[in-house]
C-alpha cells in the first residue's frame, strides 16, 4: 500500500509506549521507564497544542518535539547495543527503531495524530460486533454499512445525535438518479467543517 508514495504511513506511538510499559509492569525494568519518561515529552506537547491549527501544530513539533526525537533516537540506538538481543527490551527497542520513518511523520505534517487512539476508539463499535454481522450480504451491503458507519462516527465526532441526524437526513435528502444495480446509493450532506477531521459529505439513500 505504501510502496508508491500515494499513501504515506503515519505509525502511532501509543503502540510504542505499550511496548515499554507492559515491560515495566513486568520486570520493573529502569530502562523502559526512561523510555516512558521521553515519550511522555513528545504526549505533554500534544496536549499543549490539541486543537490548534495544522501550521500551529507543525511550527511547535518541529522546535520542539524534533531535538527530543533525535535524542530519543540517538538512546534507543545506544540502549540496543547494551542489551541482549533475544530479550524483550531488545524486542520493544527494535518495534520503535523498526518504525521510526513512520513514527516522526507527524512531525512534518500538523494534521497528523500523534497517536491513532482516536480512530481505535472510533472502530470499537465495529470490533465489539463484527461477530454479529460477519457477513454484510453482498457488496452493495457492504458500502452501505461504511456508508453507515461514516455518517454516525461523524455526527459523534460534531456532538450530534446520530439517530436523530439521520432521520433528518432521510427527510431532507433529495432525490437522485437511479443508482446502477448492485451499488449503494448516496449523496451529498455537509456535517461539520470542510477540511476537519468531523467534516462528512455523505448521505445514504433509499
Amino acid at each position: 500500500m505504501y510502496e508508491k508514495g500515494r499513501v504515506q504511513e503515519a505509525a502511532c506511538w501509543a503502540h510504542v509506549r505499550r511496548k515499554f510499559f507492559d515491560l515495566h509492569q513486568a520486570h520493573a525494568s529502569p530502562l523502559a521507564a526512561e523510555a516512558m519518561e521521553r515519550i511522555g515529552r513528545l504526549y505533554a506537547i500534544e496536549a499543549e497544542i490539541r486543537g490548534r491549527p495544522p501550521d500551529e501544530r507543525l511550527e511547535v513539533r518541529q522546535t520542539r518535539a524534533r531535538p527530543i526525537l533525535e535524542s530519543l533516537h540517538q538512546w534507543l540506538e545506544a540502549s540496543l547495543a547494551k542489551v541482549s538481543k533475544k530479550s524483550e527490551t531488545a524486542t520493544a527497542i527494535r518495534y520503535a527503531l523498526g518504525r521510526w520513518a513512520a513514527l516522526t511523520r507527524y512531525c512534518d505534517d500538523g494534521r497528523i495524530e500523534v497517536d491513532n487512539n482516536a480512530a481505535e476508539r472510533a472502530l470499537r463499535a465495529v470490533a465489539l460486533g463484527r461477530k454479529n454481522y460477519l457477513f454484510a450480504g453482498s457488496d452493495a451491503g457492504g458500502d452501505r454499512a461504511a456508508a453507515m458507519y461514516t455518517l454516525i462516527g461523524s455526527a459523534k465526532l460534531n456532538g450530534l445525535d446520530p439517530e436523530a441526524y439521520l432521520r433528518d437526513v432521510r427527510a431532507h435528502r433529495r432525490p437522485l438518479d437511479q443508482p446502477r444495480r448492485g451499488t449503494a446509493a448516496v449523496e451529498c450532506a455537509a456535517l461539520g467543517d470542510p477540511g476537519t477531521d468531523s467534516y462528512i459529505g455523505v448521505r445514504l439513500t433509499s
